[in-house]
């Protein structure tokens, strides 16, 4: 890939003026001392450039006008929902233009009949999620992020805790308004339910972290909701006992709506960050089931099944929260390990992979070997129902040479050994900036063309999040 800079033009008062004319004063700032510091970088440390200006159109009338103008003007587009992501994917490489939807953030339709809602790509999933559980219905994506906005996760195909049961972003995702970069609006898909009308363009789209054009609506598949939930916390010996218990509970066909791993130290991390206590913090590994259904008795008959299976590969106990005060209280403290690991060291960097169910174990120990041989801490938890991992990095109080160092060496270990397991680069966070040279890896030369091609066939002039996927240029931070 070359690693020649691009040439863009650098936005000019006529530039400002025009964008001015679109949004108004009260949705466009200007230069690096007028933008907020949260919109130089994402959740990835250590990686921060300003855009030229932030835009907040409120349509996609106003999109198309913005992108068609940086189009013809060879200026850089960098759209933006929250800003959650973990992998430098809405950090404005080549400065240019910063869009973002936040202001896009209404719930337009819901169809119970076709059993879709659609919405703008800034509504929070926070909010979706309470929107559509007020009519007994059921968006089941369920990052662990929820002050995400919705189109960051269709832009990343994001996973979650609920994944094992019911799939990812792209199985919910039945219709796309898109703004192609020089400003034509494409619909791709709708409330249909079938579709084998050529390339699924749809499907390019998801995923796509902002380098193809700008997702402007979206029409999301619901279901009905589950009436009942149950969880069960589950304590082992060590970590590889609990997690080769995993494709045992899969074989069982009782699958649950979640599978979650964690290591008894990230629990305690969690009881200090949240100042709360975990009902159990005695083991040095956990499984974090979940189960819903529509009769108590179908949930009684999956977990009781799981449970003798977890005690017979070695479970010291099966703990049944069958309440919505401690089901909720389980699942809030889940939800806050990313935060409470953050709070316990100076800066952390992550390896977002995902290898085969029955690799998971192999992979866990793997990390444990780094950890002791590069002598770097590391944590993990994730979702052991898909195979998805989430291992972090801790730099603790190491220099900024040794931490670059030590970081670059385990990273490229770990993605080196999810190759072999036949595993990926990211499970659910996408590429972002930070994820490009382990795609190279996984993808090859043949592959990377591919993606050029088919960036190109969108965004010809490139003016899409360049310096992210697809790109023919790389800049460098560092």
């Amino acid at each position: 890939m070359t690693t020649a800079t691009m040439q863009y033009e650098a936005i000019d008062q006529n530039d400002v003026n025009y964008l001015l004319s679109i949004v108004g004063e009260e949705g466009l700032f200007v230069g690096e001392n007028n933008i907020h510091d949260d919109y130089s970088g994402d959740e990835l440390a250590g990686i921060e450039r300003y855009p030229e200006v932030l835009v907040y159109p409120k349509n996609t009338q106003e999109i198309s006008k913005i992108l068609k103008y940086a189009n013809e003007n060879r200026i850089p587009v960098t759209s933006r929902g929250q800003g959650t992501g973990l992998v430098g994917g809405s950090v404005a490489l080549y400065g240019g233009i910063m869009l973002s939807t936040e202001k896009m953030n209404n719930i337009l339709e819901l169809d119970e009949e076709n059993l879709t809602v659609t919405v703008e790509p800034g509504v929070l999933l926070m909010d979706l999620t309470a929107f559509v559980e007020s009519h007994d219905l059921f968006y089941p994506p369920d990052p662990g992020e929820k002050s995400a906005s919705i189109g960051g996760n269709v832009s990343t195909n994001a996973g979650g805790m609920r994944a094992v049961k019911y799939g990812v972003t792209r199985d919910f995702v039945r219709g796309i308004e898109f703004v192609m970069p020089d400003g034509t609006v494409m619909n791709f898909g709708g409330k249909i339910v079938k579709n084998s009308s050529g390339y699924s363009l749809k499907d390019f789209v998801v995923g796509s972290e902002g380098t193809l054009g700008v997702i402007s609506k979206l029409i999301l598949k619901l279901l009905p909701l589950p009436k009942h939930k149950l969880s069960l916390l589950v304590p082992f010996k060590d970590l590889s006992s609990a997690i080769k218990t995993v494709p045992e509970i899969i074989k069982s066909k009782s699958i649950p709506t979640a599978i979650e791993f964690m290591q008894g130290k990230v629990i305690l991390a969690s009881e200090e960050f949240l100042g709360k206590k975990f009902p159990d913090n005695s083991s040095d590994a956990y499984l974090l089931l979940q189960f819903d259904g529509n009769s108590k008795e179908e949930i009684e008959m999956n977990y009781e099944k799981v449970a003798d299976i977890c005690l017979e590969c070695g479970a010291l106990d099966v703990l049944i929260s069958d309440t919505d005060e401690r089901h909720d209280s389980l699942w809030t403290a889940r939800g806050a390990f990313l935060e409470a690991i953050k709070a316990s060291t100076t800066q952390m960097d992550e390896c977002d992979v995902v290898v085969p169910r029955n690799k998971v174990a192999d992979f866990i120990i793997f990390t444990d070997q780094c950890q002791k041989e590069c002598d770097i801490r590391i944590s993990s938890f994730g979702h052991a129902g898909d195979g998805n991992l989430h291992v972090y990095l801790l730099r603790d109080e190491m220099d900024e040479e040794t931490w670059n160092k030590k970081a670059a060496a385990v990273f490229e270990r770990m993605y080196q050994k999810a190759f072999e397991m036949g595993g990926a680069v990211s499970g659910e966070h996408g590429i972002g900036f930070a994820k490009l040279p382990y795609l190279e890896e996984e993808f090859g030369e043949k592959g990377m063309e591919l993606f050029r091609r088919i960036k190109l066939a969108f965004d010809p002039n490139e003016i899409m999040n360049p310096g992210k996927l697809g790109s023919n240029y790389r800049v460098s931070l560092y």
